[in-house]
């Protein structure tokens, strides 16, 4: 069975930082590419991050480069999203996303940024 559990997520301030975490169990991990997402209130899931198996390779949406990175631990099976000088913009529920010949979600984590 496939798991795919978000966490980190919480409240901060404007300027504040947070890492999210998401681990993955059930899979080959290191085959797979890892993705987030986020999904504020009344908007549709956005893409913010990818990278790819082996972590060599990431990608990010116009709005969070220089503020967000992604990162992997393949011997942890867990994909990382550092989020630094969060805005007020960036609340919402962030969920990860694992793709390769298959696609595992998982629940979200939510993150808040209000002062």
């Amino acid at each position: 069975q496939v798991q795919v559990v978000e966490s980190g997520g919480g409240l901060v301030q404007p300027g504040e930082s947070l890492r999210l975490s998401c681990t993955v169990s059930g899979i080959a991990f290191s085959t797979y590419a890892m993705n987030w997402y986020r999904q504020a209130p009344g908007n549709q899931r956005a893409w913010v991050a990818s990278i790819n198996p082996s972590g060599s390779v990431t990608n990010y949406v116009d709005n969070v480069k220089g503020r967000f990175t992604i990162s992997r631990d393949n011997a942890k099976n867990t994909v990382y999203l550092q989020m630094n000088n969060l805005k007020p913009e960036d609340t919402a529920v962030y969920y990860c996303q694992a793709v390769y010949w298959q696609t595992y979600w998982g629940q979200g984590t939510r993150v808040t940024v209000s002062p």
